[in-house]
């Protein structure tokens, strides 16, 4: 065997032992207790090579578990510290959510049981497959293509010819980044509002000119000076704020959706401190960046078709 298959192999099995490991710290962490066989059932592995696993996890965390005799398996300890997963844990509630919106299915993830939970959120149907595929082959094969869209502007015509060159995501909603030949401009489709995708050319148009998707600012948050202290203290608390403020990096053509999710963009005054509770500091500063970036590039894109 070559050297590099040698390796290759190896790796194979690092990176295989390494995903039990995280399960077996997973399981502990969140439900407090795990036996040889889930870690069987859930790496389809022998019971001895479980306990081999289990072994190796205490090897490299012993004061994680311990076992428990009456259970016949192994229990958090209360001085459990995460020591594999802990970069990750926002995992548990974001695979609640997918299971409970059935994004995801149970077997795929590893629990073994959920806590009673309620998302209340708008259904939304799943992502039409072969749209989503036609748009990444698009973006990576730097095309051009017909699509038919659903527009919420009140234009009649539905079908557009794109040049879509990335994914955005706002508000539960993935939108397609795109040339549009219609408008000369670049503008952000509802990925859920394609109903098709036809025919791909090569495309004409460098994204390098859409300056408001490659062009960041930082959003500067802070809590409205309306509210008093303890809502402003649970503000700062809640967003993690340093210093009283929030500097979140946002590409221009994004920022539109986080100033709408949180009312950022109305001006001070007009909703009470509690439907207002965050103020985008420097307003004025991101409006003029995406007012200058927007004509630079409709001159940019002028100027390519002339040529």
């Amino acid at each position: 065997m070559a050297e590099s298959e040698r390796n290759q192999q190896l790796n194979s099995t690092l990176l295989k032992l390494r995903q039990r490991l995280e399960f077996i710290e997973f399981r502990l962490y969140w439900t407090g207790r795990l036996n040889r066989s889930d870690l069987s059932d859930a790496f389809r592995i022998s019971p001895p090579q479980a306990s081999n696993d289990i072994a190796r996890y205490q090897e490299l965390a012993p004061n994680n578990l311990t076992y428990d005799s009456a259970l016949k398996g192994y229990v958090r300890t209360p001085d459990f510290a995460p020591v594999l997963i802990g970069a990750s844990i926002d995992r548990f509630l974001l695979q609640v959510v997918g299971i409970a919106q059935r994004w995801l299915r149970m077997e795929d993830t590893w629990f073994d049981e959920l806590p009673p939970v309620e998302v209340v959120a708008l259904d939304r149907p799943p992502t039409n497959s072969e749209v989503l595929r036609r748009v990444l082959d698009a973006i990576r094969n730097k095309s051009e293509i017909e699509m038919d869209y659903s527009s919420m502007t009140g234009s009649s015509a539905t079908r557009r010819l794109v040049a879509p060159h990335a994914l955005g995501s706002a508000w539960g909603r993935w939108y397609v980044r795109a040339w549009a030949r219609e408008h000369n401009d670049f503008r952000d489709y509802a990925l859920a509002r394609i109903a098709n995708v036809g025919q791909a050319t090569p495309r004409k148009i460098d994204p390098s000119s859409d300056l408001e998707w490659q062009h960041k600012i930082d959003l500067i948050l802070i809590p409205n000076p309306e509210l008093d202290e303890d809502q402003q203290r649970a503000q700062r608390l809640e967003h993690k704020m340093e210093d009283g403020q929030l500097r979140l990096p946002c590409r221009l053509s994004m920022a539109f959706y986080l100033m709408a999710e949180h009312k950022l963009d109305v001006e001070p005054g007009k909703l009470t401190p509690q439907q207002q509770p965050l103020i985008l500091a420097n307003l004025a500063e991101v409006r003029k960046a995406r007012e200058v970036t927007r004509e630079l590039a409709k001159q940019a894109l002028r100027r390519a078709e002339a040529q």
